[in-house]
């Protein structure tokens, strides 16, 4: 008697389809960074491809002209003391948030470009395409426990893009932020206006507006063990004094943080940040790594400012040296375990997004505790290749269409 399932003929067994066949579990990805912890994987040292520039309107110039040059305060052993507070907020023109601006700028400069690059359509074809904050927050997530992301990934002519899509509770999180913490963002720009001068050899002006619309970026091309990289970040400013004017060589990264008092506190800053509500989130010192090494920034200089706002001592961290901070910390952070969970995630993406089509998207979502998973979707809301960059390498034009001005 033949057992159920099977059907014999000419001396064959095969396996008969079963009636009620279970539908394929969705694909994920697991963030045990205990997965992770291999060996450093291969990373191409960042060039620099290009750069462009974002006005006080947020209108994309493919130039340089909002480069600032690293001016700090002279070396002779006294505080700082500034005043980060100064200007706020009647000087203050923070950027419109509501506006999604996807990857549009970098796609202006890519379409300017795409022409000259080494290798030509065919590397841009095996390419992924995003901003250096996106590769940022894969970097951090498996030492990430409060805060999810979405990232939208669509194919087109080949090449991979990957852009942010703000979760609901980001959405919650942004339009209920606190006044405290809508000062002490206040306060990191204000640092940079301190530190920075709009020509080299210039004295920087802290007596003006803060506009956080203008911004240079820097484009660069990489690679992470197999996957070709062309992504672009912010910039906060070149050293004209660098041992090397090479970019990104010559790049400086500002950021502040509260000023420490004892070794507790040290501890604490290499390890956790803690927030306004003082939990205790993200490694801060992993965050400012990730942003750094990813575009080649050597140098981090940080404020640390006093409760009433003051900057009284600045520190130089280079960028290299950041990980002997946690090297012999159990509970502190390794580039490995990040380095290898982004590779292992582009790989999941590029693995998923087979269909070559701008308009279907593939939403790859993750929440603290669990893996990523990725969902289908067509056309809006979801699609964010914008038509013109479609219709232009489509038809293979040499460069965007104008930047519509506020008024159009």
């Amino acid at each position: 008697m033949e057992s159920r399932g099977t059907k014999r003929e000419a001396g064959k067994i095969e396996v008969a389809e079963p009636r009620n066949k279970l539908p394929r579990p969705a694909p994920s990805l697991p963030i045990d960074p205990a997965l992770y912890s291999g060996p450093f994987p291969f990373y191409r040292r960042p060039s620099e491809l290009g750069c462009f520039s974002l006005d006080a309107q947020r209108q994309y110039h493919g130039d340089a002209r909002a480069l600032r040059y690293y001016s700090p305060p002279p070396t002779n052993g006294q505080s700082p003391n500034f005043d980060l507070r100064d200007g706020y907020p009647d000087r203050y023109q923070p950027r419109d948030e509501e506006v999604q601006e996807r990857l549009d700028h970098l796609l202006r400069w890519l379409l300017e470009h795409r022409g000259q690059l080494e290798g030509g359509p065919g590397w841009l074809a095996g390419a992924i395409v995003t901003w250096r904050g996106h590769l940022t927050k894969l970097l951090t997530t498996p030492y990430e426990r409060q805060e999810g992301w979405q990232l939208a990934a669509s194919r087109f002519r080949g090449t991979l893009y990957l852009s942010e899509v703000e979760t609901p509770a980001a959405r919650v999180q942004r339009l209920t932020r606190p006044p405290l913490l809508r000062e002490l963002m206040y306060m990191g720009y204000k640092f940079e206006q301190y530190m920075c001068a709009d020509k080299p050899g210039v004295s920087p002006d802290p007596s003006g507006e803060v506009n956080t619309n203008v911004a240079f970026c820097s484009v660069l091309r990489s690679r992470l063990g197999n996957h070709p990289l062309l992504f672009s970040g912010e910039v906060d400013c070149t050293d004209p004094q660098a041992p090397s004017t090479q970019p990104p060589t010559c790049y400086v990264e500002l950021k502040t943080s509260k000023e420490m008092h004892s070794p507790g506190q040290w501890k604490s800053f290499y390890r956790f940040r803690t927030g306004v509500d003082r939990m205790r989130t993200l490694h801060k010192l992993l965050k400012w790594w990730a942003q750094s090494f990813l575009p080649g920034v050597p140098n981090v200089v940080a404020g640390f400012r006093n409760p009433e706002g003051f900057v009284c001592s600045l520190k130089t961290f280079p960028t290299m040296e950041m990980f002997e901070y946690v090297r012999n910390d159990r509970d502190g952070w390794n580039p490995s375990v990040c380095m290898n969970f982004c590779a292992a995630f582009l790989s999941f993406a590029q693995n998923t997004v087979v269909q070559d089509d701008p308009r279907l998207v593939y939403l790859f979502s993750w929440e603290p505790g669990g893996p990523v998973t990725v969902s289908e979707h067509r056309d809006a809301p979801h699609a964010f290749l914008p038509p013109w960059y479609v219709e232009a390498v489509t038809q293979d034009l040499p460069s965007p269409p104008k930047t519509p001005s506020p008024k159009d």
